[in-house]
């Protein structure tokens, strides 16, 4: 592995500290990863960008996927994870996710977590798109990823790990050999560090979550910058997968002109019964999918988009108004007072909905074990892709996947500290950049970046629409590059900057892989490619950041993930 040598223009670390794992993160898969390698006896840090609570795992409402009910099996499981992925899916690491899953699951639950329980005393299961039988384990209603999210950082403090919070990491540092030497970061207000600095470690993992903030609506919160797969890209890591972003199908519309983060209409409401319809009260669903209002994700959002054009609506409704009051507050209290806070009554009204910007599928190429193309960098929850995924998460499987490969890591890590007598050894990064490698884009940029994705890149693409979106993207790169080269000019450091430009970064990857890939499957649909080419697109586009920051694209040979080089070695 040859490393880029970009990094962000940043000041040098002006004080670090050791430990023997840093995890970028804290949602449920960077703080079980965390957990668990404190466990192995391994110090353990945890970096997170905002609070401990503060990651897209706290928003997740719909629940999390295993066969834990009577007569499904991780079989079936796997079968519709693979039929959501259309075509794309590693079979093999799904079998280690529907497998392990269950057990995971129980783990959290002893860990603290506390699931919403039948009358009979068992978990209370409920369905959503794609899956057939009724596997998602849910907690307050529509509130799983809160009660998550609040039983792993209550674990993480009772245990006393070290965390920095409201630290943004910037680059991963290297030693002479190219191995993982830690991160740098940059802590935002009064702690116990301030400022940039580093943490020195052999082992890093990442699991900062998405990038949903690269387009103009989405429902991930505004820390989703994409800092981990910029950082991943920077350090020449491999990509994989990123053109397949999950626009989930119902969000509430907020209006034409709404930006940032909106409110999520769970996938369980329709689960229980709740039915899309148009204007004019019509179901639409029906005859499109054998499972109607169930269908994957990538069909119901296609679905919805086709009406929204035939009858040049902004949005369509979803109605579930025969839930009655009481459904609707013991079952999805979250989603009830996000509607009435925006004025509008579920309980006696059709609730506007449209899809927005979801779930990236892709990110940072990693194998069974989380281990990237990198020496000592890891990779889970949704910065990684594992091959889970496909070209389409099936509903609910992002927690499992975070679980899952977050105990997987930490095993790794463990074992090979076991093996190499690494814990003892602080590796030394080379020495910080006199001048920047990377130039910063202006704060203001970050609008146009949306704007080009949501109308370029979005949930309909074209060959002109990418076209037209890699141009104006590649416009902001240049200007920036140039005032860098020409005069020693970038915008100033800082923390509007640094996500501006690693928005960009991602960006440019995403547009780069969706204009390649030439067919419509899973979440990316093309309009000028509306069917699905398996002789020629049944596999993977992986991207690379080379030296000169231009993209190394290329596509694997089969739809298998070929082996990370750390396996090789």
């Amino acid at each position: 592995m040859t490393s880029t040598g970009i990094r962000l223009h940043a000041p040098a670390p002006g004080w670090s500290i050791s430990a023997d794992v840093v995890v970028v993160g804290s949602g449920v898969a960077g703080l079980t990863a965390a957990l668990r390698c404190e466990a192995a006896g391994l110090t353990t840090v945890v970096v997170t960008k905002a609070r401990l609570d503060d990651g897209s795992t706290r928003w997740a409402q719909g629940g999390i996927a295993a066969a834990l009910g009577e007569g499904d099996t991780p079989e079936q499981h796997l079968e519709d994870t693979l039929v959501a992925g259309a075509g794309l899916c590693d079979e093999d690491a799904v079998r280690l996710l529907v497998t392990e899953g269950p057990d995971a699951v129980r783990r959290l639950i002893e860990t603290g977590a506390h699931f919403d329980e039948s009358e009979e005393g068992g978990l209370e299961l409920t369905r959503e798109g794609g899956h057939h039988r009724r596997r998602i384990a849910h907690a307050g209603g529509d509130a799983t990823g809160a009660e998550i999210s609040r039983a792993l950082v209550e674990a993480v403090r009772a245990r006393g790990l070290r965390t920095i919070e409201n630290a943004l990491v910037l680059d991963l540092l290297t030693d002479a050999d190219g191995r993982t030497a830690g991160v740098s970061l940059h802590v935002m207000g009064e702690g116990q560090h301030d400022g940039v600095g580093a943490v020195h470690a052999p082992a890093v993992v990442l699991a900062t979550g998405g990038m949903g903030q690269v387009f103009s609506a989405t429902t991930n919160p505004s820390v989703s910058t994409g800092d981990g797969v910029a950082l991943a890209l920077r350090a020449g890591a491999e990509v994989s997968d990123l053109e397949f972003v999950q626009f989930h199908p119902t969000v509430l519309f907020l209006g034409p002109d709404a930006e940032g983060q909106q409110p999520l209409v769970s996938e369980a409401v329709r689960g229980e019964g709740a039915h899309l319809v148009d204007g004019n009260g019509v179901r639409f669903m029906l005859g499109q999918h054998e499972l109607a209002e169930l269908a994957p994700r990538d069909i119901v959002a296609k679905g919805i988009m086709r009406r929204m054009q035939e009858q040049d609506a902004e949005h369509m409704y979803l109605d579930a108004r025969h839930f009655g009051a009481e459904m609707w507050e013991h079952r999805f209290p979250t989603i009830l007072a996000a509607c009435r806070a925006h004025g509008i009554d579920p309980v006696t009204e059709p609730v506007p909905v449209a899809p927005a910007a979801h779930y990236a599928s892709g990110g940072v190429r990693a194998d069974s074990h989380g281990r990237t193309t990198v020496p000592g960098l890891y990779a889970c929850g949704e910065v990684a892709c594992t091959g889970v995924h496909g070209a389409n998460r099936l509903a609910s499987n992002s927690l499992l996947e975070g679980l899952v490969y977050a105990e997987r890591i930490s095993a790794d890590i463990a074992a090979s500290r076991s093996a190499d007598g690494l814990s003892a050894r602080v590796p030394a990064p080379v020495e910080h950049p006199e001048k920047p490698a990377h130039p910063l884009l202006a704060p203001e940029a970050r609008f146009a970046i949306q704007r080009s994705m949501t109308e370029g890149a979005g949930v309909l693409r074209s060959a002109d629409s990418l076209e037209k979106a890699a141009e104006q993207l590649q416009r902001l790169h240049s200007e920036a590059r140039e005032a860098l080269e020409e005069n020693g000019k970038t915008a100033e450091p800082g923390v509007d900057t640094w996500e501006a430009t690693n928005l960009l970064c991602v960006a440019r990857v995403l547009v780069a892989a969706a204009r390649l890939r030439e067919e419509t499957r899973g979440c990316h649909w093309r309009e000028d490619r509306a069917e699905r080419d398996d002789t020629h697109w049944r596999r993977h586009i992986v991207v690379r950041l080379n030296p000169d920051r231009t993209l190394a694209v290329h596509t694997t040979d089969t739809a298998d993930f070929p082996p990370t080089r750390q396996q090789e070695q």
